[in-house]
């Protein structure tokens, strides 16, 4: 997942003029070929360029963040694991990294590399462990009826607003609206202000110049909730869990000030966002591009399924996450790593080693070892695993049942991503269909 965060002490700046290639003393000094972590290659073949790294460098591979600042993809299977294994060498905690002062104030990655701000993502031992007990306690209390009820009214909603134009494009106008809809629900937020959140999600996720004012902006709406949230369990006469997450949250924080409670539900909101909005348009455009899942367009079920899996495997929505710290000088896949550097998770390169991936085939099936949720005890819980699952089963299932003829209005090849190294999503998905009209309000759903 891509965190959302917020430094508390403003790195110094670098020098001014900075080059983009790596510094004497950085991790990658003196090793050929680092790599840019960002710009269009991402976009266009990752794989070939995972497996072009991967020929190059080996299993852990220099690279080079915004502004010149040094970092190691890993990109083994085995070595993946065992960081994600090993918490106390490879430590979650953001102030060992050596490099705080080449970051500047302004840098577009902080969101996504926090330092010295009290999300769970950052925290260690056995406060982490208590934490993710809070959340997965709060997910866990989400009804699955009811959750996919509100993904069900949401996606007819959304559908009504373009049904009958015969042709949209899906990301703009639905996957990217639909998940944070039915999290806005699910968190107490009113129906009203979901889709509003959109736009600072995206901006966060991003790590592009506007990374910085989404955060802010996405904060400033889940503090005024937890407010709202506080002083109606306050005003009850005895607190227990409520009927929303928040609420389920400020039950049972014990111990856990609102702005931790805050920055944990932040970091839920963007770990449940955009992820599943990619993950509906990667599979949608799976299905629409190949043959063997043509069977879901005329009502399959089972083929939805296979989808959905063969994309977290094949196409993950969340290619690479920052990250590990070393916590003091080490070996990893031939590669010495010094105390404080910062080893980035290459989900994706991982998913398509060849040392776990023989043949090269597809895995459609049930095989789940893939990396898209992480791994370890900092992986995404299981709880938000099933709700991230049923919000884009149902966000699929929907669409083809209600434009059945649904199809590409564009050749395959025309398809893009965003250009971002860290989530792969497709800029647009134009399609077309027989017109069809609305449905109206659903009925039978929870309000």
């Amino acid at each position: 997942m891509t965190p959302p965060t917020t430094p508390t002490t403003p790195p110094t700046p670098p020098p001014a003029g900075s080059p983009a290639a790596p510094p004497p003393g950085c991790p990658a000094h003196g090793v050929d070929g680092a790599v840019p972590l960002g710009g269009s290659h991402f976009a266009t073949e990752p794989t070939r360029l995972y497996r072009e790294m991967r020929r190059d460098h080996g299993a852990i591979a220099p690279v080079v963040l915004d502004g010149g600042v040094p970092a190691w993809l890993v990109l083994g299977y085995r070595e993946l694991h065992q960081v994600t294994s090993d918490p106390v060498l490879f430590s979650r905690d953001s102030e060992r990294w050596n490099q705080w002062d080449r970051v500047p104030a302004d840098w577009p990655l902080l969101p996504m590399i926090g330092r010295g701000q009290p999300s769970v993502l950052y925290t260690v031992g056995e406060r982490h462990r208590e934490r993710v007990s809070v959340i997965s306690d709060a997910l866990e209390g989400v009804d699955p009826f009811a959750l996919r009820q509100y993904a069900e009214r949401f996606a007819d909603e959304l559908i009504d607003g373009f049904c009958a134009d015969g042709g949209t494009d899906i990301i703009a106008r639905y996957a990217m609206l639909l998940p944070v809809r039915v999290l806005a629900k699910i968190y107490g937020f009113p129906d009203e202000q979901g889709p509003d959140l959109v736009a600072a999600l995206n901006d966060m996720v991003d790590g592009r110049e506007r990374a910085l004012a989404g955060e802010r902006r996405l904060a400033e709406a889940m503090a005024a909730l937890l407010a709202v949230k506080r002083a109606a369990q306050d005003a009850e006469e005895h607190a227990g869990p409520g009927p929303d997450v928040v609420f389920r949250m400020l039950s049972g924080a014990g111990g856990l000030t609102d702005e931790e409670i805050a920055q944990d539900l932040m970091v839920m909101m963007a770990a449940g966002h955009q992820p599943t909005a990619d993950w509906i348009g990667n599979s949608l455009r799976l299905m629409l591009t190949d043959d063997r899942f043509a069977a879901s367009l005329s009502g399959g079920r089972h083929s939805v399924a296979q989808a959905m899996n063969e994309v977290l495997w094949e196409d993950t929505p969340t290619q690479n996450v920052a990250g590990r710290w070393a916590a003091r000088d080490t070996r990893l896949g031939n590669r010495h790593i010094k105390a404080g550097d910062l080893l980035v998770l290459g989900l994706a390169a991982a998913n398509f080693d060849p040392q776990v991936r023989t043949d090269g085939s597809a895995l459609t099936g049930g095989n789940n070892a893939f990396f898209s949720f992480g791994h370890g005890e900092h992986r995404c819980p299981f709880p938000a695993q099933e709700i991230a699952e049923v919000v884009a089963r149902t966000a699929i299932e929907v669409l083809l049942d209600r434009l059945p003829d649904i199809d590409l209005s564009v050749p395959p090849e025309a398809l893009s991503t965003r250009p971002s190294p860290w989530l792969r999503g497709l800029s647009e998905l134009p399609v077309r269909f027989t017109p069809a009209p609305p449905v109206g309000p659903a009925s039978g759903g929870p309000g």
